[in-house]
Parts: C-alpha cells; sequence; structure tokens
C-alpha cells in the first residue's frame, strides 16, 4: 500500500518533526560530500514553503551515547543546510534531550527550520526507546520520515517516535516515497525481461536477495568477489580467489534452484586476476575459466562483460546492486564500468533502471550514468534488505495514502 506523501498533509502554522539522513562523510568540520543534505531539500522546502516549522533530527556517525562529542556535531550540517535554503538553521542545544531544545522550538516562527543535535548522543536513540520517541513526539504536530537510509533499523527516532504520534498524521518524505516506489512497487510487478545483477564481496551479503529475486528474475548476473565462491560450488578452479568456504554448500543449493526454475543464473566465464590485492604491484593476466594457483579474480574479464552487457541491454526492468570487480583500481575497473554503461544504455531505450547504495552508486558516480538511471538508491542497507522483501516497520508506521 503506498504511504501518504508530506505533500498530502496540513503544515502551515505546525511543528513538523522530519527524521532526515544527514550522516555526511567530515574531514574535520568539513564536508566533503553533501549529498545526503541536497536529497532531503524538496521535503523541508515543502513544509516551509507551506508555513510548517521544520524540527530535523539525524544522526552522524557513531558517538558513544553518553552526551555531546564536539567530533560528531552536526553544527556543520545546519551550517551547509543553511547555505542551500537562503536562510539560517540554528541548533538549539548540545544534545536533544536539552529542556532548552522545546523552548527553542515553540518560539519558532512559521517557515522557520531548526536541526537538533545528534540523535546517538543518547544511547536511548539505537536502544529504541519508547521513553526518548515519545519525547521526540512530543516536540511535533506531524511526523514525516525522509531517512531511507534508516529504515530498516528499529531506532528511536524511526519507530518509537512514530508510534508515540498517535493519531497525529505520520507520512514519508520524498526521498523515502521515491525509494518505495522504486525498490517496492516496481519489483512488486517487473516489465520483463528482468534482469538482476549482483556483485561484491560476499555470497552470504547478497543470498537472501538472491533467493527473493530468483522466482521473479529472467536473468541474474553474478560478479565480483562473490562469484568465486559459486565457480568453487561448481569445482572450477579459481586459483587463490576469495572464496567463502562456508557458503559453498548454499552456493551450490542456489545454482541447483536456479537450474530447476525458468529463471538464468549467469556466472563469469573469463577473468582478470593479478598474483597480489593491490593497484600496481603484482603480475596481472587475463584468464579463460580456469585460473591458475597464485592468481585471484579482481574482475570479470571482456567476454563475460560483453555478454552480461547484451543481456542488460535488451531487459526492460534492471536491479544493480554490488560491484564486478575492484573499480576504484585503473586495471581492474573495466567490468563494472561496461556493466554501469550497458544500464545506462537500457535505461536510454526506455527500461527501468534501479541501483541498490554504496559501491555500485558510488560506481555509477564514477563512470558518469547516474544522471541516466531512473533511480540511484539512497541507502546501502536498506535497499538490499528490500530487494531481500522484508518489511521495514519504519514504514509500516506511516499513514497508508
Amino acid at each position: 500500500m503506498p504511504k501518504k506523501s508530506v505533500a498530502d498533509v496540513e503544515v502551515s502554522g505546525k511543528r513538523v518533526l522530519i527524521r532526515v539522513d544527514f550522516n555526511v562523510p567530515l574531514d574535520g568540520s568539513k564536508i566533503t560530500d553533501d549529498r545526503r543534505i541536497r536529497s532531503a531539500l524538496p521535503t523541508i522546502q515543502s513544509v516551509i514553503e507551506r508555513g510548517g516549522r521544520a524540527v530535523l533530527i539525524s544522526h552522524l556517525g557513531r558517538p558513544g551515547g553518553k552526551g555531546f562529542e564536539p567530533a560528531y556535531s552536526l553544527a556543520p550540517v545546519a551550517k551547509r543546510l543553511g547555505e542551500l535554503l537562503g536562510q539560517p538553521v540554528s541548533v538549539p542545544a548540545e544534545t536533544p534531550k536539552d529542556p532548552a531544545v522545546a523552548g527553542a522550538i515553540n518560539s519558532m516562527k512559521d517557515g522557520e527550520v531548526i536541526l537538533l543535535e545528534n540523535l546517538r548522543f543518547h544511547g536511548c536513540e539505537k536502544r529504541g526507546e519508547a521513553e526518548f520517541g515519545q519525547l521526540l513526539a512530543s516536540y511535533a504536530d506531524v511526523y514525516v520520515n525522509d531517512a531511507f537510509g534508516t529504515c530498516h533499523r528499529e531506532h528511536a527516532s524511526m519507530v518509537a517516535a512514530p508510534m508515540a504520534m498517535g493519531s497525529k498524521p505520520k507520512a514519508a518524505g520524498f526521498l523515502v516515497e521515491r525509494e518505495i516506489q522504486y525498490l517496492s512497487e516496481t519489483l512488486a510487478g517487473p516489465a520483463h525481461p528482468f534482469t538482476v545483477i549482483l556483485g561484491g564481496a560476499k555470497v552470504s551479503d547478497k543470498l537472501p536477495a538472491i533467493e527473493n529475486l530468483l522466482p521473479k528474475a529472467d536473468h541474474i548476473l553474478i560478479g565480483g568477489a562473490m562469484a568465486y565462491t559459486f565457480l568453487k560450488a561448481l569445482n572450477r578452479e579459481v586459483g587463490d580467489s576469495r572464496v567463502e568456504q562456508g557458503m559453498v554448500k548454499e552456493a551450490h543449493r542456489i545454482l541447483e534452484h536456479a537450474a530447476e526454475s525458468k529463471t538464468d543464473l549467469h556466472l563469469p566465464e573469463d577473468h582478470i586476476c593479478s598474483t597480489q590485492f593491490a593497484e600496481r604491484s603484482g603480475d596481472i593476466e587475463v584468464f579463460d575459466d580456469a585460473i591458475k594457483p597464485g592468481f585471484m579474480g579482481l574482475d570479470i574479464g571482456p567476454k563475460t562483460a560483453a555478454r552480461y552487457s547484451e543481456i542488460i541491454k535488451a531487459s526492460k526492468t534492471i536491479v544493480w546492486n554490488g560491484p564486478m570487480g575492484v573499480f576504484e583500481w585503473m586495471p581492474f575497473k573495466m567490468g563494472t564500468k561496461h556493466i554501469a554503461e550497458a544500464v545506462a544504455t537500457a535505461t536510454d531505450s526506455g527500461a527501468t533502471s534501479i541501483v541498490g547504495g554504496g559501491d555500485s552508486a558510488a560506481a555509477a558516480e564514477i563512470f558518469g550514468v547516474a544522471g541516466r538511471l531512473s533511480h540511484v538508491s539512497t541507502g546501502g542497507g536498506a535497499s538490499l534488505e528490500m530487494l531481500e522483501g522484508k518489511r521495514f516497520k519504519a514504514v509500516d508506521l506511516l499513514d497508508d495514502a
């Protein structure tokens, strides 16, 4: 069921508690990437332009949960947000529980924005304590969840706060609304051919997603280090490539399951390998099928990249989660680059493409295709759990549209 949008809630003169994800990378007090702040702007602007009073809450990093820590302060975020909005954004106290917070919120005028300090300055946030949720709820007339990257976590601001809101409106921000639309609604009835591209290091990380998507997908393309656990399960020679020994049996079971289904599960047929896990040292060779002892696979080979690209370009729905190799290093970037370009080309031709967060999103940015894709998710862990078919309590608690 689609969730009520912030656009559908009357906010004029009301205190709107917006859970955002401002967990941005910092170098000292300098923000090195402000994309998460920018991605929250449409929701914040919608509230303040309609006369709402925006009370923003977020975590940042992993403080100890024992009170204020200057290194994890959201003050630099408030400064940057103020620049982007063109109006001041204050941080009213050193912790969200400080008595000064309620006074600052009560004296707000319509269209103003304040940002409470780091929620994780209190350990009760991560523990999901009801009492802290009740305090946050007491600051607001409306609750908005626009923090997709944290939707899979049952923290106080995500679950206890909306529960404590009672009958007051609880809506999805534009970012969460978009994530649900793509990761849940699109995948509930994908256009075919439906292709899933899975990469990264560990089979164990992606196994639940493979199990959930196997009955739905036409093709599953496997790359990254996780491919070598599958190849090992087929008794292929993988040299010194990374293998999750404890997952070989599970990989074999998945391969058998795929063989009995209508889904084609594809594995790399050639590999770019090195004698060292390093960018510039080590001997580099391309192997067809068997990898010699002493060599480890660090990218899919050119034949695999070409075959995968053809499958992707013929697809109508594409989900991509995880790189094909160590794309940050020059000798091992081409597999992921070819995949990124194929996904963009398919999207240009009318396909719907959904890229999971984390490394895949970074690769899409690096290879200059992010703007050509249908949807690049803001949440790595959350997007993967949604691909696994999991429900999120933080989303379920929002009002239905």
